[in-house]
């Protein structure tokens, strides 16, 4: 039953990890913020730490340890690129 846990876990993880690229890529060409909510990012990123703290504090770094550290790689690429493209914008207005 563990490992059907684990199992579920780790496909949590890379469904949720799927999404990412699609959301920088659209950052990134759209050089804009609208649509995007820093304060979910953050949250989703402090979900994917506590996450990996918790594996680490359980000693129990299975698979899904593992996909948590690229998906909050990828929620930080967003946060910057928010930031980025929110100074871009401020740009564009003046």
């Amino acid at each position: 039953m563990e490992f059907l846990a684990e199992l579920l876990e780790t496909l949590m993880i890379v469904g949720f990890g799927v999404s990412w690229p699609l959301s920088i890529y659209k950052s990134y060409t759209s050089k804009s913020t609208k649509g995007k909510s820093v304060l979910f990012l953050f949250c989703i990123a402090i979900g994917y730490v506590c996450g990996i703290i918790s594996k680490l504090i359980s000693k129990n770094l299975n698979l899904a340890f593992w996909f948590y550290i690229p998906n909050v790689l990828m929620v930080s690429t967003d946060i910057i690129l928010y930031f980025r493209n929110k100074k871009i914008e401020a740009k564009s207005n003046n």
